[in-house]
């Protein structure tokens, strides 16, 4: 291993840090949903043969793959950043904000792309000081759920074997500088759950309660948290809520059908036996109450991502190491879910959080119009997964 990685960190910044943040600023400017991600993987694929890093087939048509083989003999790293956005519309303005009406990286995937290029290089510059195999995977829809599977369901696995996962997540919860993950389960599992109604519909000013779909779904929204009512792990609440409710085309005209769509996140196979208990008997009792048909059905998921204890322990050794002790935290689980668990539980890992919170605390939550987090974590990001990758290869070289 090359015993000054981190020590020579200040000196390969010289080259990473402005492209790192130019394409920061760059993927927020044009944020891309799930699936459509075409310029953003043009973009990641083009900075990463200027890298000089080896592209490979990718599984899915959006993302991108790529691979590094360092001089010595040494484990398989796999890092994987998210590249899609969201469908929120930016509010926050600024000569970087979305030039896409209605999709805007609300969550900081912009954050996680730029910082993952970044490490692609730090780690070229030392190509021929590092032992191991390095592959960077730029993983589409995260935010549908169904990317990482999409991958791992084209060969992503089979093609590019790992020993070890590593990722990293921003939060603007917390100041730039602060490192925090935990070993074990780290967060939710995501189940997308969509509930439907079906009424007989007619004039407004006719409206009854029986079989009015608009009353209907304006009582089982408000009442999905119920399912998960008393259901925690280590101190964290299992969630459940709705973030789409469709009915009607006219206020005048009562509907025949509504709809709404959200997500059910919880930590063990029990949380979701007893949520969907609750669920069907919530959807039973309006049915019965509003004379509607009413029903439900799963979507897209995700399981808990649970980290692995060793590697957990490595990374936080790096962390302290690069940001001092009282900068690295060892959370409690949260609610939040992240299709990264699928990698994670079929390769022992680490996902971690680091801080972005602007200094002046105008932040914004996650998902919300107004959220923005400091350029400052892509570096952080990218040199604890890069010292953090270089030290994990080391480890147990193959034979």
């Amino acid at each position: 291993m090359d015993d000054t990685f981190a020590d020579s960190l200040a000196q390969l910044w010289r080259r990473a840090r402005d492209p790192m943040m130019d394409l920061r600023h760059d993927l927020h400017a044009y944020p891309e949903l799930s699936f459509h991600e075409h310029r953003t993987t043009a973009v990641i694929r083009e900075r990463l043969v200027t890298l000089g890093w080896e592209l490979a087939p990718c599984p899915t048509e959006t993302g991108a793959v790529a691979t590094l083989r360092g001089a010595q003999p040494g484990r398989r790293v796999m890092l994987r950043a998210d590249i899609d956005a969201l469908p929120v519309h930016e509010e926050r303005p600024g000569p970087h904000a979305s030039r896409h009406d209605g999709v805007m990286h609300a969550c900081g995937h912009d954050v996680h792309t730029a910082a993952l290029l970044a490490v692609a290089d730090l780690l070229a510059q030392r190509r021929d000081a590092l032992a191991g195999e390095y592959t960077l995977v730029f993983q589409p829809a995260e935010e549908a759920l169904g990317g990482a599977r999409a991958m791992i369901d084209g060969g992503l696995l089979i093609d590019h074997p790992a020993d070890v996962i590593l990722g990293a997540h921003v939060t603007s919860l917390a100041p730039v500088g602060l490192v925090a993950t935990r070993p074990g389960t780290l967060m939710s599992a995501a189940n997308a759950i969509t509930v439907h109604l079906t009424g007989r519909g007619g004039h407004g000013a006719m409206a009854q309660v029986e079989g009015n779909v608009v009353l209907a779904l304006s009582h089982l929204v408000p009442r999905l948290g119920e399912v998960v009512a008393g259901l925690s792990f280590e101190g964290t609440d299992c969630a459940c809520s709705a973030g789409v409710v469709r009915a009607g085309t006219a206020n005048n005209v009562v509907p025949r059908v509504a709809t709404a769509l959200g997500t059910l996140r919880t930590f063990t196979p029990d949380h979701l036996d007893v949520a969907l208990e609750r669920l069907r008997r919530l959807v039973a009792e309006v049915e019965s109450a509003f004379g509607v048909a009413a029903s439900f059905e799963l979507g897209e998921s995700a399981p808990a991502v649970v980290n692995d204890t060793a590697v957990v322990a490595r990374v936080l050794d790096v962390a302290a190491r690069l940001v001092g002790h009282d900068a690295v935290l060892v959370t409690p689980p949260v609610a939040p879910s992240d299709d990264v668990a699928e990698l994670l539980g079929r390769v022992a890992g680490c996902y971690l959080f680091v801080g972005g919170a602007l200094a002046d605390g105008s932040s914004g939550m996650h998902h919300g119009p107004d959220f923005a987090v400091d350029d400052e974590a892509c570096r952080v990001a990218a040199e604890v997964l890069a010292t953090s990758a270089v030290e994990l290869a080391h480890e147990h070289p193959q034979g």
